[in-house]
């Protein structure tokens, strides 16, 4: 695999699984030897809550890298996971679009920090990158699109999931055409699964009917589940709360599924 492979996880819609599943699956990926950092791109700070660094531990954060310029290795801070590194977000992104309001390249600026940090790392990089994108489709998302090789999307097997993906399909192929023309969708991830529900059962098989032809839909499904839920309030994600938990399991298939395609598509 070729080093720092970047995705950004992103869905417009909030509640649907991004940060669970950017710091399960990234956690996931460590564990079986691969180098990963998470930039913590919302304003909410949630994926930097739950791996475990505290506000006052952000003394350096994903706003400084695009909006001061900060390099990324200077902003990165070691996790409870060893391998898994992140770069903080908090409440100061809210105020990237007014920061960068006169800036005529803004949508560039993750991109620009992450082509840095790729250069002067060179095969001592990390071997992925993922973005833990807000729910918006706001200029923070753009920039991670912009920024990123592929995307993530988490899908809850809930009502009007498909109804939001279109949108995001959309603001994908806009990206595509005036910022980053070899963004692709990596892959859909089916999350919020609940065997009992019969929707879910019906929101999945809409979802791999519609659209398996066209974007790549993960075997894997992340089921609904309380240790999921739980974990970030104990700071640690769900691998390490409870291993053997349903959700964490279904991280750990998800992971080798991510690595089995990423072989896949350097190969083609």
């Amino acid at each position: 695999m070729s080093k720092s492979r970047i995705l950004a996880v992103v869905n417009q819609k909030g509640g649907v699984g991004k940060t669970t599943t950017s710091i399960n699956l990234g956690t996931a990926l460590a564990a079986v030897g691969r180098k990963v950092l998470i930039v913590d791109f919302d304003a909410q700070g949630n994926a930097s809550t739950g791996l475990g660094v505290g506000v006052r531990d952000r003394k350096i954060t994903s706003y400084d890298v695009v909006v001061d310029k900060v390099p990324l290795e200077e902003a990165a801070v070691k996790t409870l996971v060893p391998g898994l590194d992140l770069v903080p977000g908090d409440e100061n992104l809210a105020g990237v679009e007014t920061a960068l309001a006169h800036d005529p390249k803004r949508s560039f600026r993750l991109r620009d920090a992450l082509r840095s940090y790729r250069e002067r790392a060179g095969a001592d990089g990390y071997d992925i990158i993922l973005i833990d994108c807000p729910p918006s489709l706001s200029s923070l998302t753009i920039n991670a699109m912009t920024a990123s090789d592929s995307l993530l999307v988490p899908l809850q097997c809930e009502f009007y999931a498909m109804e939001g993906l279109s949108q995001l399909l959309r603001t994908v192929q806009i990206v595509k055409s005036g910022l980053n023309p070899d963004l692709d969708i990596q892959g859909i991830i089916l999350t919020m699964f609940d065997k009992r529900n019969k929707l879910s059962g019906e929101v999945e098989q809409e979802a791999r009917e519609k659209l398996g032809g066209k974007v790549y839909i993960y075997d894997t499904v992340i089921p609904r589940n309380v240790k999921l839920s739980e974990a970030p309030g104990y700071g640690k994600p769900a691998l390490l709360y409870d291993y053997k938990c349903s959700g964490s399991e279904a991280y750990i298939r998800l992971a080798s599924e991510l690595l089995h395609r990423e072989r896949a598509l350097v190969a083609a």
